[in-house]
């Protein structure tokens, strides 16, 4: 089954079998993307023989997934590392189809072992420092998304950089927001307007690259984007809207790190290869991978 595409040889083999020829694998972990129906095909198999390589761990590594989009054309789905007893790593994945139903395109980020909070906000900011405000060619015009691959482009594409408060008023004042840079999770719209805010200057962009067609929730790649820098930092996002209310209730974000493979990633993996962290915790004490 789908979970056993990550965690076996006949997964992974039965994974590349869905897969178009030319498919184009972003494995954020690795230095370069794997190209090609076999090479995705050894790339996976070759992640299982290392996940299950411990006697003591053999056959118990296991891959959850968490909260998955409700896309067609493409989809994203969040997903936790599992063995045995514990829980580990998390990551999101990024999955899009082609006109004949095969999967043409994956982008796959774990989180960073090491999760440096506002260092990184004020790294951001001295190399932004003295980037002029953001010249919009067009007027902007408030609308009512239709669905949540709908809310996710609006905020991208059309609010950002503008109004901090139409954004909140797309979020649900019981908002869960998961952002891997940080430890903690942030709860309720003061704070998530406060982190919004926070990473509103001059300077930096969020740009989107490619959407699912989810209705109740989405998934999205983006990179962010410094002045005129050549280099961006590549991450992938997930949205959850509530049924009901139909405003944002869930978001994780996860970028990749900027060293390939990351230095504690790559050691976490040696270390403990069912859980790729150093300390796992108890199983399904995270709800929905929180």
């Amino acid at each position: 089954d789908e979970y056993k595409c990550f965690t076996t040889q006949n997964g992974a083999k039965e994974f590349a079998s869905s897969c178009a020829t030319n498919i184009v694998y972003e494995d954020c972990y690795e230095p370069q993307p794997i190209v090609g129906r076999k090479a995705v095909e050894e790339h996976l198999k070759q992640r299982a023989n290392l996940r299950n390589r411990n006697n003591e761990e053999q056959s118990k590594a296991g891959f959850r997934i968490d909260r998955i989009s409700d896309g067609n054309k493409a989809c994203g789905f969040a997903w936790t590392w599992t063995c045995d007893e514990e829980e580990g790593l998390r990551g999101t994945t990024f999955v899009e189809l082609n006109e004949n139903k095969e999967i043409v395109y994956v982008r796959e980020i774990p989180e960073p072992i090491y999760k440096p909070g506002d260092a990184t906000l004020e790294l951001l900011k001295a190399v932004t420092a003295g980037a002029e405000p953001k010249v919009f060619d067009t007027p902007f015009t408030p609308r009512e998304p239709k669905n949540a691959s709908d809310v996710v482009k609006y905020l991208f594409n059309e609010v950002q950089g503008r109004d901090v408060s139409e954004s909140m008023n797309l979020f649900s004042e019981n908002i869960i927001y998961r952002d891997f840079n940080y430890e903690d999770v942030l709860r309720g719209k003061e704070e998530v307007q406060k982190f919004i805010e926070d990473f509103s200057f001059p300077g930096i962009e969020f740009r989107a690259q490619r959407f699912d067609d989810g209705e109740t929730s989405s998934c999205f790649t983006w990179e962010v984007v410094l002045m005129d820098a050549p280099d961006t930092i590549k991450g992938i996002s997930f949205y959850e809207l509530d049924p009901e209310t139909k405003l944002i209730k869930y978001v994780r974000d996860v970028p990749e790190s900027a060293i390939k493979p990351p230095i504690l990633g790559k050691l976490a993996r040696q270390l403990r290869p069912g859980l790729g962290v150093f300390q796992g915790v108890k199983l399904s004490s995270r709800p929905g991978g929180m």
